[in-house]
């Protein structure tokens, strides 16, 4: 199997666990604030004890422009993205935030000097259409600031996507670090409420360790190998995937639209990928 396949399995990976994400904060009753800080606190503790030096012994990167944008990028996409997810509905959120591939589609050629091609943005309109047909009737028009805010994260998506590309050496780094500073900016909001049930530990503990800690740790090795549009158009696999742990977990049946919808995607990046060129072609970002 090539390295470029290699790193689209990681890259599916991700996109799945990401995708469990919904299902447990749905599980819990806790605050959108409240979860995204010990999401991030349990995530950097458990990147920081497995990583080791990997993550806090570098000091080449310390302060270059990609890696000080990789965490700015990845502390604003979760908080927009909780924020989006409390002013508007999740569909609007989920939805608005993978516009980002757009950004990814353009930024890519200035960026990482990965050039733009014809099949990229075929697959990304394709794709982009059946997630619109996956959320028929699940989109409000009415949350104007919480789908402002969906589109400020996928902005933040795409840096962090474009930053964690060029900054591939340290990008381990980069998501602890983005954790910390998220778990910290966090905790002014959340500390008059820190307390805990079992549940909530236990579903937290595994969206830390788990949905956000080894799913980025994946998502980083699949990137060295596949290029931003790649990844970011493979990452769309997340909200396809949520509704079928809806599904097998609390029984509710996807529509047909979300079907068929799904059924796009999945041909969208089936097709990209099969007529995908090795990533080793393109020069590697300085």
């Amino acid at each position: 199997m090539s390295a470029q396949r290699r790193g689209i399995l990681w890259i599916v990976a991700t996109a799945l666990l990401w995708s469990t994400g919904g299902i447990g904060i749905k599980g819990i009753a806790d605050s959108p604030l409240k979860v995204s800080f010990y999401r991030s606190l349990f995530a950097a503790v458990a990147l920081f004890l497995l990583l080791g030096r990997d993550v806090w012994g570098r000091r080449r990167w310390k302060s270059t422009p990609a890696f000080i944008a990789a965490i700015v990028c990845y502390g604003g996409c979760l908080t927009a993205f909780v924020t989006a997810t409390k002013w508007t509905t999740a569909a609007n959120a989920i939805f608005l935030q993978y516009a980002g591939v757009i950004w990814v589609l353009l930024l890519s050629p200035i960026v990482l000097r990965e050039p733009m091609r014809g099949r990229d943005v075929i697959a990304i309109i394709v794709a982009l259409s059946g997630m619109a047909l996956f959320f028929v009737g699940h989109f409000d028009t009415q949350g104007v600031a919480g789908n402002a805010m969906a589109l400020v994260s996928s902005v933040f998506f795409a840096g962090l996507i474009l930053s964690l590309r060029r900054e591939h050496d340290a990008a381990q780094s980069a998501v602890a670090w983005g954790n910390v500073v998220l778990a910290l900016a966090l905790f002014p909001f959340v500390r008059h409420d820190l307390a805990l049930t079992g549940k909530s530990f236990a579903v937290l503990t595994y969206l830390g360790l788990f949905q956000v800690g080894l799913a980025y740790v994946l998502f980083i090795r699949g990137l060295k190998h596949v290029t931003a549009t790649q990844a970011s158009l493979t990452g769309m696999l997340e909200p396809i995937a949520n509704p079928l742990w809806v599904f097998l977990l609390l029984g509710e049946r996807p529509s047909l639209y979300a079907i068929a919808g799904g059924a796009v995607v999945l041909a969208a990046i089936a097709w990209h990928t099969l007529l995908g060129e090795p990533v080793s072609e393109f020069p590697a970002p300085d």
